[in-house]
This record gives structure tokens, sequence and C-alpha cells, in this order.
């Protein structure tokens, strides 16, 4: 299975679908379609609509 990278447009930080975001109650290998609409970015506080996914290299 392969997991993706997505960025935040706004302050660049990086969610790694591999990683999660335990610390924001995501668990690692959450793929972003299962990231609860209603989370945030927990560096800027921006919303999933302004994340765009990145090429891995």
């Amino acid at each position: 299975m392969s997991y993706k990278k997505y960025r935040c447009i706004v302050c660049d930080w990086i969610y790694d679908e591999l990683e999660g975001s335990p610390d924001d109650g995501i668990a690692p290998k959450t793929k972003w379609e299962d990231v609860p609409e209603d989370w945030v970015c927990p560096h800027c506080g921006s919303t999933k609509d302004e994340f765009e996914m990145i090429e891995i290299e």
C-alpha cells in the first residue's frame, strides 16, 4: 500500500499518511480521505481544503 503526503499551502506543514498526526488524534496510516473534514492544520489552523498532495520522490 502506498501512502501520500499533503502540504498546507498556507504554512508548508506536511501531513504524511504513514505517520498520521497522533497529537491531533489522527492515527498513523490514516489516509487523507479518512481524516475528519473538521480537522485543521496543527501548525496554522487551515482547513483540509487548503492542503495539496505533493510528489514523493
